[in-house]
């Protein structure tokens, strides 16, 4: 009986450092991790509770260190911003696009390096093969917008000349925004007409219109819609539940976040568009919807051999190198740019589109990542140096 007793003390002794260690282990990793607070309060300084804000996501290997909205949603409503509003993602939806494409070439429908006008009709003579993967890389000499209308570009020696000109109804050049409508079906026939503004894979030029021509090609290649195909292929497949290309302007969309800009009198007024194609922009998701995205770079799950395409995807379309004033080497991936920094390579697209302000950074070495969605182009834009800082230096 004695001998038992020692040995069921024992027992409870040898528990008892265990758990003891656990404990410890555990306070040890707390100590260590990021201080979370101090972050939430650095960023709600920059965003005031009564204005319209902005939804902050920081990721870092699998894990989510903040998923949380500042300041307002709605601000006529008084409705405060959180982690699951929709954020229009104006042009960070061009690696969404870019992906899409990319399915379409890994189930053998297109050739990345075939010329456009083997898959899309009526496309005018451009005297060159464009191919796909040019116009994903902006190297196609494609145009912007300016080649449909050059309404407020006050300087003329910065008006294409072969620009179309389009008029509104009333006459005055149309005003893309919110001013003046075309259905998607009118803006896609216009981009069949446009020219190219230079020779193709002779220097990098950011196009709008190329973009939009690939959810045209994807249209006439698998009869779906971008907002379909891209549902089908890689929403519904990663389970990203709220992330949809909206090419809709009468849906209602829950949880909305609206867009806001000052005016000169520093007042906020709605800054929404009326304008519904998809490809150059239009995605709209979430911080929640992001993190799932944001794990696809790591563990990925799409295509028929999903590493093998992430590593595709992660690849340079050209060797022509991005303008910038810093003389830095950025390249253009599928819809991301990507450059060296301090702090190891960083991957980055921004995006802005009337009330939306968007920022979405990866540093793949360190598996950490931060999406910035803002619906209120007036915000303070240091919120991502404040993130890096936090992360990198504290």
């Amino acid at each position: 009986m004695h001998n038992r007793k020692l040995s069921n003390l024992g027992k409870s002794f040898l528990l008892f450092l265990f758990v003891l260690i656990i404990l410890l282990v555990s306070k040890a990793s707390f100590a260590l991790s990021p201080n979370t607070s101090e972050l939430r309060s650095l960023i709600a300084e920059k965003l005031p509770e009564n204005e319209p804000g902005c939804s902050v996501g920081v990721f870092e290997k699998g894990e989510i260190l903040l998923q949380q909205g500042f300041g307002l949603a709605n601000a006529e409503l008084n409705v405060p911003m959180s982690a699951n509003n929709v954020h229009r993602m104006a042009s960070v939806s061009k690696q969404f696009v870019a992906m899409a494409v990319l399915l379409l070439a890994d189930e053998g429908k297109i050739n990345l390096f075939d010329d456009i006008r083997k898959y899309v009709k009526d496309l005018p003579d451009y005297q060159f093969p464009v191919t796909i993967n040019s116009i994903i890389g902006h190297t196609a000499g494609m145009g912007d917008y300016d080649l449909i209308s050059t309404y407020g570009i006050e300087n003329d020696d910065d008006k294409p000349s072969n620009s179309l000109n389009l008029k509104a109804v009333s006459g005055h050049p149309f005003r893309i925004g919110n001013e003046d409508y075309l259905s998607v079906a009118e803006f896609h026939d216009i981009v069949k007409t446009l020219p190219l503004t230079h020779q193709p894979d002779t220097k990098w030029q950011y196009s709008n219109m190329g973009y939009v021509l690939l959810a045209i090609l994807i249209e006439e290649v698998t009869g779906k819609t971008l907002r379909e195909f891209s549902h089908e292929k890689i929403f519904t497949p990663l389970g990203m539940k709220d992330t949809f290309f909206a090419d809709d302007p009468n849906e209602l969309v829950t949880n909305r976040a609206y867009g806001y800009i000052k005016n000169s009198d520093g007042e906020y007024e709605n800054n929404m568009t009326n304008l519904f194609w998809v490809g150059d922009g239009g995605l709209h998701t979430t911080i929640a919807d992001m993190y799932i995205w944001d794990s696809q770079f790591y563990s990925p799950v799409l295509g028929k051999e999903p590493h093998s395409l992430m590593q595709s995807f992660m690849q340079k379309n050209t060797e022509l190198p991005v303008p910038n004033e810093r003389d830095q080497k950025i390249f253009y991936a599928n819809g991301q740019f990507i450059t060296n920094s301090e702090y190891g390579q960083r991957v980055y697209h921004s995006g802005g589109w009337l009330g939306a302000m968007i920022l979405y950074e990866r540093y793949p070495e360190h598996e950490f990542s931060s999406i910035i969605m803002c619906s209120n182009v007036s915000a303070d834009r240091s919120i991502n140096t404040i993130i890096k800082n936090w992360f990198f230096e504290d």
